[in-house]
């Protein structure tokens, strides 16, 4: 799989593709037809497929301060997309500049001049150019222009309608069950190891302090379910995956004020990751977060947790 970053890296003699285009956040079961519908018919036309997703997120380019919560790093997102089978990943920097484009524009500067395209696939509310100006009707006029198809696919799985939205409300919810539903997959945090007061090791259970990138999407306060693994770094952990027991919140117990996410790697108390780059995936919510009258009570609770986390993902 090739992956650009910016039109510039396209290389000058890349060939015909059927293109693919949207923010992708999540790279959800909508996203995956649609992607896999691109990938389908370059096969069929014998030409490459290439997904064009934007970083950063549009909204905050157009609107500062609107960005919405995000559910996949750009680098996440291009691993998610190479899974489906894209031939190439072309991630366009979103400008104000770029944003001034006309949809004309757009569609010759990227499309035709760089991608060459043959056949243009994105979802049936695809809005492009300058204040949203352009719609599938504009981008199948603008193929008529340029000598390619446009095909218009609905975001659906199974009969429903699945929308980065509608993910990112069901974790704001502390639905991660469905959100994993929506995303065909569990909901990643990624960040990185860094120390936090240690706590948890005091009381017997070293969590890694995980510090994410500004905008993630983290689920609701509460302690959850799941996977810690370590996705980047010259750590001998690299690419280990643990059952572990996470949890996001201001500890209150401790009176605490700094939002956190926290996860320990089950039954492991000899893991050095401080530096480390790591994926959190959620599973199931166990409860909500609590404050407790004594570190005993706390300290009990936190054993039950445990428990029920490693029946959840151990069996």
């Amino acid at each position: 799989m090739r992956g650009w970053h910016g039109l510039p890296e396209v290389p000058g003699d890349w060939g015909r593709s059927v293109v693919t285009i949207g923010v992708f956040d999540g790279v959800h079961r909508g996203h995956v037809g649609l992607v896999g519908r691109a990938v389908a018919l370059a096969r069929e036309l014998g030409v490459s497929s290439v997904a064009v997703t934007f970083d950063p997120h549009p909204d905050e380019v157009i609107r500062p301060g609107s960005h919405p919560p995000q559910l996949t790093q750009e680098r996440r997102r291009t691993e998610l997309l190479a899974e489906l089978g894209v031939d190439a990943v072309l991630v366009l920097p979103f400008t104000l500049e770029f944003s001034r484009m006309s949809p004309d524009e757009f569609v010759q500067t990227a499309l035709v001049d760089r991608l060459h395209a043959a056949g243009v696939v994105v979802g049936e509310n695809f809005r492009f150019g300058h204040k949203a100006a352009g719609d599938l009707e504009t981008l199948r006029t603008l193929g008529e222009k340029y000598d390619f198809f446009a095909e218009g696919v609905p975001l659906v799985s199974n009969g429903e309608t699945i929308s980065s939205t509608m993910v990112r409300e069901r974790l704001a919810e502390g639905d991660v069950t469905g959100a994993a539903a929506a995303l065909g997959r569990p909901h990643r945090v990624e960040g990185v190891v860094v120390r936090g007061h240690q706590r948890g090791r005091a009381l017997g259970f070293p969590t890694a302090n995980v510090e994410s990138p500004r905008y993630t999407a983290i689920p609701a306060d509460g302690v959850y379910a799941g996977w810690l693994q370590v996705t980047q770094s010259p750590s001998p952990y690299q690419g280990e995956r643990w059952p572990a027991a996470i949890s996001i919140g201001t500890n209150p117990t401790f009176a605490g004020v700094e939002r956190t996410v926290e996860a320990y790697a089950l039954d492991r108390d000899d893991l050095d990751l401080y530096g480390a780059h790591v994926g959190v995936d959620f599973s199931a919510r166990l409860r909500d977060t609590l404050r407790f009258d004594s570190i005993e009570a706390l300290v009990e609770q936190m054993g039950a947790d445990v428990a029920e986390a490693r029946r959840l993902t151990t069996g």
